[in-house]
């Protein structure tokens, strides 16, 4: 990785700032993870980069079908954070059980690499961010997955299918990942149950 360059700056701690510098290098190697989705205009493969500030600005324009009291600047402060361990670990694609069966250890094993980087309160705060999205236990992780869910969602049906047509996904392989949007929020729940329906009847989705 390269490293930062030398900063002199009255009354900073160069130490800190340094390891801020590293993390931020690195984190920009998020731009080269290629999902599998495409952009909504089916011009190219979206990035992970790219991915995560759409659904940071996602959230924030749905803050509205989330749970009372959820602190939606916690929810796109996740969202920024969530993928940044596919640097190491690479994009899972959700319908591969192959890859899903190792996607927990390999992205852990990134992300106590990845966090560690920063200075020792802020590599805290970020894994521990990273960890609540993951277990999903609190409002804010639902309601940040519930989005994250969406997002491939809307490519694939703007897309004519996208992956689900490419990798012959079904209708109940994707409504059982709808039940997460809907426990994040009923609202978005609806619409996605709503758009599997429509995918269906345009042959978005294989039987089964």
């Amino acid at each position: 990785m390269t490293e930062p360059a030398p900063v002199f700056a009255g009354g900073v701690d160069h130490e800190r700032l340094t390891s801020q510098l590293r993390f931020v290098l690195e984190t920009d190697k998020l731009k080269r993870i290629l999902r599998r989705n495409m952009l909504v205009d089916g011009s190219r493969r979206e990035n992970d980069a790219e991915h995560s500030w759409h659904l940071a600005l996602a959230a924030r324009v749905f803050a509205e079908y989330a749970p009372q009291g959820t602190d939606i600047d916690r929810v796109v402060e996740m969202l920024v954070l969530h993928d940044i361990v596919e640097i190491d670990a690479g994009d899972t694609f959700i319908f591969d059980t192959r890859e899903t069966g190792s996607q927990a250890d390999r992205e852990r094993t990134a992300a106590d690499r990845i966090f560690a980087l920063l200075p020792e309160d802020q590599a805290r705060h970020t894994r521990a961010l990273w960890d609540e999205f993951e277990a999903r236990t609190t409002p804010e992780a639902r309601f940040a997955k519930a989005v994250d869910r969406l997002a491939p969602m809307l490519a694939n049906w703007h897309t004519e299918g996208g992956t689900w047509v490419r990798h012959n996904v079904t209708r109940r392989q994707v409504a059982d990942k709808v039940k997460i949007i809907a426990d994040g929020s009923p609202a978005l729940g609806s619409y996605a149950e709503a758009l599997i329906e429509d995918a269906e009847r345009r042959g978005y989705l294989a039987a089964g």
